[in-house]
């Protein structure tokens, strides 16, 4: 026999019930509403790099605290995104799908700040990674530029060979490479930054400005220039090898300030990229040598993945792309 309930107490349960679904449906809504930027942030670095270490260092945080964004974001929309275990993190199906979300909603939250056309709502780390040559030619005007433009973006420089800029630019360990060509792999975007030509100097005093060289003059002193495995060090060994004169001492630096200063004291012959000793030439510090043969120019372009990347770095990249050109040589520099 079924108890009776009476019916007063039946329509309170009734009553008791809709109210905490409808609180729970309220949380609910609440708890999806406070999902925020820097959780879909921290969601779409760990699932591009593969890893909460490579996500905290590329936000800038700590790895606890993007944990505690994926955890957060987990729990506000009921669902599993990763799965965890030793050294590595996968997405869950529901992750695949959500990815993409999550980079559309970043997306838009960043060519609203476009709109809005106020650069100071940017905010973030630019990964930059460039070569020597720029280092010690135009990186200061670019970073001045760049700083004016965007005030609350922070720079992490790396200074590298151009081919290792290229493996870090593909592995996420940098958001834009300014780097010298030829390059293995493609970028889906790239800004031109034009060629600067190579030239041959020497400290005044060594004496050999009043004429036209040969591989035996430059062969008296040591020839410095780039390193190893660099297409100008690849280039020079080969001409000088195609040449009678057996002589030739050829020191590669990896360090193109030691070999710039080394040259200023008189220790060598250079060949080194003439944006790069143009003001020593205009002070007479060094002076241009007549030898009528030069490695290849060096063309540079600004590489960075325009799927994934921030308008910033694309427009960090067009910068660069106008700064270069006012470092092009002119006719009063030929």
């Amino acid at each position: 026999m079924q108890p009776v309930v009476p019916t007063g107490l039946l329509a309170n349960v009734v009553a008791i019930s809709e109210r905490l679904a409808l609180r729970s449906a309220g949380y609910r809504r609440w708890l999806l509403a406070q999902i925020s930027l820097k959780q879909l942030e921290a969601f779409v670095q760990v699932a591009d790099l593969g890893s909460f270490r490579r996500a905290a260092e590329k936000l800038h945080t700590t790895q606890p605290n993007i944990s505690s964004r994926i955890a957060g974001l987990e729990e506000q929309l009921g669902l599993k995104l990763m799965d965890r275990d030793a050294g590595s993190v996968r997405l869950t199906p529901v992750g695949e799908t959500l990815l993409a979300k999550a980079r559309d909603v970043l997306k838009s939250m960043d060519a609203f700040f476009v709109a809005a056309g106020d650069e100071h709502l940017f905010d973030g780390v630019l990964r930059l990674g460039v070569t020597e040559m720029i280092v010690h030619s135009w990186l200061g005007d670019f970073l001045s530029a760049l700083t004016e433009r965007f005030p609350n973006i922070d720079v992490d420089l790396t200074v590298d060979y151009s081919a290792n800029l290229s493996t870090s630019l593909f592995n996420r360990s940098i958001d834009l490479a300014l780097q010298s060509g030829p390059f293995n792999r493609q970028t889906s975007a790239n800004i031109e930054l034009g060629s600067f030509d190579m030239i041959w100097v020497a400290e005044p005093k060594l004496g050999f400005t009043d004429r036209v060289l040969s591989m035996a003059d430059l062969a008296e002193r040591p020839i410095l220039t780039h390193a190893r495995g660099t297409l100008p060090y690849e280039q020079l060994k080969d001409h000088v090898q195609k040449l009678p004169e057996t002589s030739v001492r050829l020191v590669a630096s990896t360090n193109m300030s030691a070999c710039l200063q080394m040259t200023r004291n008189g220790l060598g012959i250079a060949c080194l990229p003439e944006v790069m000793v143009r003001d020593d030439i205009k002070s007479g510090v060094l002076a241009p040598l007549r030898y009528l043969w030069v490695p290849d120019p060096l063309w540079f372009r600004a590489r960075y993945d325009g799927e994934t990347a921030p308008s910033y770095v694309a427009q960090a990249a067009e910068l660069a792309g106008q700064i270069s050109q006012a470092f092009q040589p002119t006719d009063q520099d030929q």
